[in-house]
């Protein structure tokens, strides 16, 4: 009620300013109800509502200074309208320096306009101002620490690439806070427009031509290296009202949702999917949620920790971020906030934690803010558990309007985030990130593959133990469908991954990451079969084992033998073989090298592509390349003075170093 009482007399004063100059004395009734319209969404604070109507209308009446007023503030909430609100702002102030905060509303023009000294310069003179309150300082204050913020950043900024991610994802309405699977085949984001359940509604979700489009989750997946048309998650987890993607498993398995309802204050929501189909959002159980606002999360790699944003009581500012740790019944408890190093006095949102579980990403006002959230990177330190001191990602990544919701590729070599930009194709889109060449490094192990009985995809439990300190890392399920898999290894430990089939014998991978470094990606397609013989097989994980075999395991340092080379060895990504060579169609893999013809002493002609490589993790780097673009059944053969030889028979006839045991 108060907040609504010193809007209401900010407009009365507002109007008062410029009733003596309105030039214009008749109005026609349809003018009438949308200025009317427009007033009470101002006074709500609902500027992008009102925004198009006072645009419209000060473009009938061109020499209302109020309605050029009121539409460059409300120009000020949308960052594809800041160079329209400066033009209309300083016009106004030319002609009327007593408009109701003008020096502050034209300052915050100049801000967003890079135009940093005429900021400083009009904010000088706005505290001259001796009817100021205290919270008019301080807005003033902090919006001259912005500036000076801003001209340091913008000064030296960072080797940094940002491009739209294109008109399949982005629309004429706006797609926001994208979260993208570790292996980025799956991206999910929220989205408004014509396309959102319900279209334009009022507050009370009634149909309303005056409405907004309210929040929906949309989805997309990548075939052949490239995003499809997004579609609509499903109503399992869309509604009318505001539904919201905030966060996504590593594996893309698990999605976090924000809702906002009448009875309470924003909650975090989970849903999982299970084959094609996503289940209907459930608030997440424990101590996360509170009568506060939350409404920002990310999941650690082990899934263990779950990293949150809060206005509960307590904090060092009005949101804080904090951390939750899973207790055994599968709830959120043990709640810690994450300190004074990391929050602020002001407000700290978005956390993304990277899959390495030391890269912490956020947003804050404060810090060294150029202007409200920037988004800043911090890291852990395993010996304390402390936070290093934030950095600031830099210009062009953050500007001096809102930067939230970014999110880091495993490799730490790509971001995604969303921003109003001009000359994009919405309001908010979506943009890449190409990293500066000296961003931080993560160490972390991408483990993913297929499991499979007799080449049919199954939905099957695998356990992953830490063996340094014979601790469940965690435990996770194929996906039912095509019975694929995704894990995310941190440095510091050695694991060992269990593969599970009922009358099988366990499949067993050993891996060591003890003293990892920088980013690597494993494929193990584990392959069950019902065949009593054991066959070679065309795989980079260990031999098939029959239902009639005892339990084996294979232990694999790919970090040595996969980068090791010999004179006579050579590796290549097949992509088909014939008994008699025909016509093999590939143009969907131009760009990834020639395609050769590889005859061999068994008579059978395979198609490879790309060449040679001189190492195995070369190759292996080079097929995920050509499944991506669709080759799914790409593998790797190794050559060796023109015979080829079997992957897993390399180190038993000394073509690659023993493996340590």
């Amino acid at each position: 009620m108060k907040k609504l009482v010193v809007s209401i007399i900010f407009l009365f004063f507002l109007l008062n300013s410029f009733s003596q100059t309105m030039k214009t004395r008749k109005w026609r009734k349809l003018e009438k109800d949308s200025l009317t319209s427009a007033q009470a969404m101002f006074i709500d604070e609902n500027y992008l509502l009102a925004l198009p109507i006072f645009d419209k209308l000060q473009e009938n009446h061109p020499k209302e200074m109020y309605l050029k007023y009121v539409t460059g503030i409300c120009g000020l909430y949308r960052s594809d309208m800041h160079e329209k609100a400066l033009e209309y702002l300083t016009l106004v102030y030319s002609k009327n320096k007593k408009a109701a905060g003008i020096r502050y509303d034209v300052a915050r023009a100049y801000h967003y306009n890079y135009k940093f000294d005429e900021a400083l310069a009009i904010l000088e003179e706005h505290l001259k101002d001796k009817n100021l309150t205290e919270k008019d300082k301080k807005d003033a204050e902090q919006l001259i620490q912005y500036c000076n913020n801003a001209k340091i950043l913008v000064a030296s900024p960072v080797d940094a690439k940002i491009e739209n991610i294109g008109d399949i994802l982005n629309t004429v309405g706006s797609e926001y806070v994208p979260v993208v699977s570790s292996d980025e085949s799956v991206i999910i984001f929220t989205y408004t427009g014509d396309q959102s359940i319900g279209g334009l509604q009022n507050d009370f979700n009634v149909p309303d031509s005056f409405g907004l489009y309210y929040e929906d989750v949309f989805i997309s997946h990548k075939e052949g290296g490239n995003w499809v048309t997004p579609s609509n998650i499903g109503t399992n987890i869309n509604t009318n009202a505001h539904d919201a993607a905030i966060a996504i498993s590593n594996d893309g398995q698990k999605l976090f949702i924000f809702k906002d309802n009448s009875y309470d204050a924003g909650d975090i929501y989970i849903s999982t999917v299970d084959s094609i189909s996503w289940s209907a959002p459930e608030k997440i159980k424990g101590e996360v949620n509170t009568a506060a606002w939350e409404g920002s999360a990310s999941l650690s790699a082990d899934e263990k920790t779950l990293y949150f944003a809060s206005e509960r009581p307590g904090g060092f500012g009005g949101r804080d971020l904090y951390k939750a740790t899973v207790l055994p019944d599968g709830s959120w408890g043990n709640i810690k906030n994450l300190g004074m190093n990391v929050n602020t006095a002001r407000d700290d949102d978005a956390p993304f934690i990277h899959p390495d579980g030391k890269i912490l990403i956020f947003s804050s006002e404060a810090l060294n803010s150029m202007g409200s959230y920037d988004i800043f990177l911090t890291e852990l330190n395993s010996a304390d558990s402390s936070w290093s001191t934030p950095k600031n990602l830099g210009y062009p990544i953050n500007t001096p309007d809102d930067d939230r919701y970014f999110v880091l590729s495993t490799d730490g070599k790509r971001g995604f985030y969303a921003s109003g930009k001009v000359g994009g194709y919405g309001f908010h889109d979506i943009y890449t990130v190409d990293m500066p060449d000296d961003f931080v490094k993560p160490n972390v192990i991408m483990l993913k593959g297929a499991i499979t009985l007799d080449d049919q995809p199954l939905r099957k439990p695998i356990q992953v133990d830490m063996t340094d300190n014979n601790q469940n890392y965690r435990t996770l399920n194929s996906n039912g469908i095509e019975g694929t898999y995704l894990v995310n290894l941190v440095a510091g430990h050695n694991y060992k991954i269990t593969y599970k089939l009922e009358g099988f014998p366990d499949q067993i991978r050993n891996i060591e990451a003890m003293n990892l470094i920088g980013y690597h990606e494993l494929i193990y397609d584990i392959k069950f079969s019902t065949k009593v013989d054991s066959a070679k097989t065309d795989s980079t994980s260990a031999p098939i084992l029959a239902n009639t075999d005892t339990t084996k395991s294979t232990t694999t340092n790919p970090f040595d033998s996969g980068n090791f080379s010999k004179e006579g060895l050579e590796f290549k990504v097949q992509i088909a073989a014939y008994n008699m060579p025909k016509n093999y169609k590939y143009e969907y893999l131009k760009g990834l090298g020639n395609v050769e013809k590889l005859l061999l002493d068994d008579g059978i002609t395979r198609f490879t592509i790309g060449g040679s490589f001189k190492t195995l993790n070369d190759a292996i780097a080079h097929k995920n390349k050509v499944k991506e673009a669709g080759q799914k059944d790409a593998f790797v053969t190794a050559i060796y003075q023109g015979k080829r030889v079997y992957l897993e028979d390399l180190e038993k006839i000394g073509l690659i170093p023993a493996i340590p045991k």
